[in-house]
């Protein structure tokens, strides 16, 4: 497992380079995704997929979001010879990700069979034995959301409400009339 969190570092920092170094400003978007995703796949590793579900929203609202911008701005067409470093960092990036799914995926555990039957000390375990008589809630699922992960429940609930007003602010078209608009009336049944 430490063989490939240490992989999974190593590509994250490389296409943070990536981001950082290239002139490209679509080059550097999709680099900087990739560095998410990258966060997204070490999360499934560790058998974390709950949290991982936050990153991969935000991550796709913040590619679809910087694509937007960028093509805004407008986009280098290279008539010549490609960055070839570039395209090479590029490709070992894609290959990465995927050498990285196939291990996850063959790592999770067959569809229908749930990870605690696997792993005697899985906290789901313990949040069922316990629940109850730790937290005074009769439905586990509220006592392990507003009880034991309730600082967790609560990021999650930030996040998510962080990016959706931070696409809502960037995507919408005129916050404000301009003062030479003439007043709409309104509509009436």
């Amino acid at each position: 497992m430490l063989e490939m969190m240490g992989l999974l570092l190593i590509f994250m920092i490389i296409a943070a380079i990536v981001a950082i170094e290239t002139r490209d400003l679509l080059a550097a978007v999709i680099s900087v995704t990739a560095v998410g995703f990258g966060s997204v796949i070490a999360f499934f590793y560790m058998r974390a997929p709950d949290v991982a579900i936050v990153p991969i929203v935000v991550e796709v609202l913040i590619l679809v979001i910087l694509i937007r911008a960028t093509l805004r701005v407008g986009l280098k067409t290279f008539v010549g010879n490609r960055d070839f470093f570039g395209m090479m960092v590029t490709i070992a990036m894609l290959l990465v990700i995927f050498l990285a799914a196939i291990r996850v995926f063959n790592d999770l555990p067959a569809f229908g069979e749930p990870v605690m039957a696997k792993m005697m000390d899985a906290p789901s375990r313990i949040y069922l034995a316990n629940g109850l008589n730790d937290t005074g809630a009769a439905n586990i699922v509220t006592a392990v959301l507003l009880d034991y992960r309730a600082y967790d429940t609560l990021g999650e609930a930030t996040v998510l409400f962080t990016s959706i007003i931070g696409a809502i602010t960037i995507i919408r078209k005129k916050a404000r009339k301009k003062p030479s608009e003439p007043e709409v009336e309104e509509w009436t049944v």
